[in-house]
């Protein structure tokens, strides 16, 4: 690995797979380095007593732009669109979610003074241009579109659902409602989890000659006077590329570049929360597939509905999520009693039919909480070191999840490709 590559690649994830793919098109050579013992990063899917699960929920928009880019990339993305029923918890009632037309006509959370303005509310995020929200949090955003409580807490539980993000008072107004719009369009869940993606991405690769290693962690990256770089990696292997794309999280990258780094990263908050992934033999209530708290951030969804992620079609497997505000502190017995509660709320008698489960207290969903002034921020991390490049959820300004990882990813690419023409 001492030679010189042209391009090397932190990070074997879904950003850095694109990149890999896209730059091989043009006949560079291109090193991935992954410090984990699988590929994948946060969309790699676990295979645990035979069942498939994501690292908490995920879902594909079917209209957004990293489904554009896998179809660019000729990635096969087989699930189905869950369906946009369920029911949402308010003080332990449960009510239809008004997200269908009958769901709208028979739900007893609203009147219908409030349902007439759901439904107009609904039409201006579908048409809202959100260029126009750049100086709003999404919290201005909501309480300027309606007055309703009851209304602008089901928008609030709409952005948790299209972003993670539980800070409305926080997060800019132009990712959420760009967000939300998309995830409006529909949404897909995978066959065998996002592995399927990876997978894919990672056999394209290689049959293109993208060298692939595992267990590489980068250390220290060393801008040479010669337009390249030094990567020196946990055992002190010395790595050489002339490009180098990351697609850490930035912290991870600050840390590799030392204290001489003039990189912005200071103010960013990462997007976090808990998920209680589990497989059951049957669902004790088969009729209810989807449900969220209103007054608390908690979601529920059974996966396996529409994607197979069982070896035995007959299996259950869902997760049952609660979405973290940046600033708490969190204590994880009583984050999985809090879970478990809104799953036994849902699905009494779950443990009778559990076959396995898996808590993760705290899991970073996206490396970057969206904040107004962002874009400025990531505009100065491009221009600070000639070379390097940044792709991942948080490094795009437009978008944040997959959608960011991969539309980052791509731009990466075609920076570098856009540089060798030159």
């Amino acid at each position: 690995m001492a030679q010189k590559w042209d391009v090397v690649i932190i990070g074997g994830g879904l950003a850095g797979f694109v990149a890999a793919n896209y730059l091989a098109k043009r006949n560079l050579s291109i090193l991935v380095l992954e410090k984990g013992k699988k590929v994948g990063g946060r969309a790699r899917t676990d295979q645990i007593h035979e069942q498939y699960f994501n690292l908490g929920p995920h879902a594909l928009s079917k209209k957004g732009k990293a489904m554009a880019i896998l179809e660019e990339l000729t990635i096969q993305v087989p699930g189905k669109s869950p369906k946009l029923g369920g029911v949402l918890v308010k003080e332990h009632l449960e009510y239809s979610a008004p997200f269908t037309p009958s769901g709208l006509l028979t739900t007893n959370l609203l009147n219908w003074k409030d349902r007439i303005e759901w439904a107009n509310v609904l039409i201006k995020v579908i048409s809202v241009n959100t260029k126009k929200l750049t100086t709003w949090t999404f919290e201005q955003w909501v309480q300027q579109t309606t007055e309703s409580a009851n209304i602008q807490s089901l928008l609030y539980l709409l952005g948790r659902l299209a972003t993670y993000c539980h800070a409305p008072d926080q997060a800019s107004a132009k990712i959420i409602v760009s967000h939300l719009k998309t995830v409006l369009n529909g949404v897909l869940y995978l066959d065998h989890g996002w592995q399927t993606i990876i997978d894919q991405l990672h056999n394209k690769a290689v049959v293109s000659g993208v060298q692939i290693e595992t267990h590489k962690r980068v250390k220290h990256i060393a801008p040479l006077e010669q337009d390249s770089f030094k990567l020196v990696l946990s055992h002190d292997e010395e790595v050489f590329g002339k490009y180098v794309i990351c697609t850490t999280g930035p912290y991870e990258l600050q840390h590799m570049l030392g204290k001489k780094s003039n990189f912005p990263f200071t103010k960013m908050k990462p997007v976090k929360g808990a998920t209680f992934d589990i497989a059951l033999t049957q669902l004790p209530n088969p009729k209810k597939l989807f449900a969220m708290d209103i007054n608390h951030p908690l979601y529920f969804s059974v996966h396996s509905n529409y994607a197979r992620l069982s070896a035995d079609a007959k299996n259950a497997v869902m997760h049952v999520f609660k979405y973290h505000h940046p600033d708490e502190t969190i204590n994880a017995k009583k984050v999985r009693d809090e879970l478990e509660q809104f799953l036994e709320k849902i699905q009494p008698g779950w443990k009778n039919y559990e076959i396995t489960s898996r808590f993760i207290p705290q899991i970073t969903v996206n490396q970057r909480l969206p904040q107004i002034g962002d874009e400025k921020m990531l505009e100065s991390c491009k221009r600070g070191i000639p070379g390097l490049y940044i792709a991942g959820d948080w490094a795009s300004p437009d978008f944040i999840l997959a959608e960011g990882a991969v539309s980052s990813a791509k731009q990466a690419a075609e920076d570098i490709m856009k540089k060798e023409k030159s």
